[in-house]
Order: structure tokens, then C-alpha cells, then sequence
């Protein structure tokens, strides 16, 4: 059995990212999704809320489950038994980016496999600090977020 994870803060959940986590339950036997915390960036939703957005909008993909993770990535697939980390790119700054992680990673654990899977061209635009400049705006992202995240946001911002 292949278990894979799919780390990131998903601070928010995308439908961009749902449809990596999709595609990765197709082919692996089982995918986590690793919820962290990026250190660089305040967060709008805490880790449980983000956990509990992906958990909502997974719910029908049988071999997905969720978890929070801190530390460095391969101790958490380590811990997890998986052999499988998947990477989202966009374009090819993310490629330049990940490329330099995954070197890294392969340093640290060489019996982990970086996996990068191109993100679906409607969605290589998206990014959380665009999502959440939108949305303090007022305007509509239900065609780039899951129900309850693009609810969660407005809830939130409002409060704000």
C-alpha cells in the first residue's frame, strides 16, 4: 500500500487544491493531507478550522484523511509510514521554488519520493493572498473555493 501526502497550509482551502487531492486519491492507495502552519504568514483560519474545511470537502474520497502537522515534513511522512510527497505547481516559479524543497527533502529522507502534479490550468492563477485580498473585498470567489470556505471567509473578514 502507497501512502502519500500533500502538505501546506491551505490558509484557504481551494478548489485548486481540492482537485490535486482528487487526482492524488487516484493514485495512490491512500493521501493525507498535512496541515501546517507557515511560520512567514498570519493565518485567517486556525489549523482545527483548516482541517475541518478539507475533512467537509473530502468527505466523498474514502482513502483521503487529514491531519495537523508541525516539524519538518519527512518525520511527519516518516511517522505516517508514507513513501509519497505530493507538490502542487502552478507555473514555474513554484517549480523553481519546490525544486530547491524537494532536493532538500531527498537529503534529509532519500526513501521519500517528491511527486509534482501540475495544477489544473483553470486554477495556476490562484493564491491565498489573492483569495483573501478578494475576498476583503467583497467579492465573489465561488467558482475558486469550496462552499463552507468561501462562507468561512466572509464570516471571518466580516469580523475583522
Amino acid at each position: 500500500m502507497t501512502t502519500a501526502v500533500f502538505p501546506g497550509s491551505f490558509d484557504p482551502l481551494t478548489n485548486g487544491h481540492l482537485d490535486l487531492i482528487t487526482r492524488a486519491s487516484k493514485i495512490f492507495d491512500h493521501v493525507i493531507v498535512a496541515v501546517g502552519q507557515n511560520t512567514a504568514k498570519r493565518g485567517v483560519f486556525t489549523p482545527a478550522e483548516r482541517v475541518a474545511f478539507i475533512t467537509t470537502s473530502t468527505q466523498d474520497l474514502d482513502n483521503v484523511s487529514v491531519q495537523i502537522e508541525s516539524g519538518l515534513t519527512v518525520d511527519f511522512l516518516r511517522g505516517n509510514h508514507a513513501t509519497v510527497l505530493i507538490r502542487g505547481l502552478r507555473n514555474s516559479t513554484d517549480f523553481e521554488f519546490e525544486q530547491g524543497i524537494a532536493g532538500m527533502n531527498r537529503s534529509l529522507a532519500p526513501e521519500i519520493e517528491t511527486v509534482f502534479l501540475n495544477a489544473d490550468p483553470q486554477y495556476q492563477f490562484v493564491s491565498s493572498s489573492l483569495l483573501k485580498e478578494v475576498a476583503q473585498f467583497g467579492g465573489d470567489l465561488s467558482a475558486l473555493v469550496p462552499p463552507a470556505v468561501a462562507q468561512g471567509l466572509r464570516d471571518r473578514l466580516e469580523r475583522d
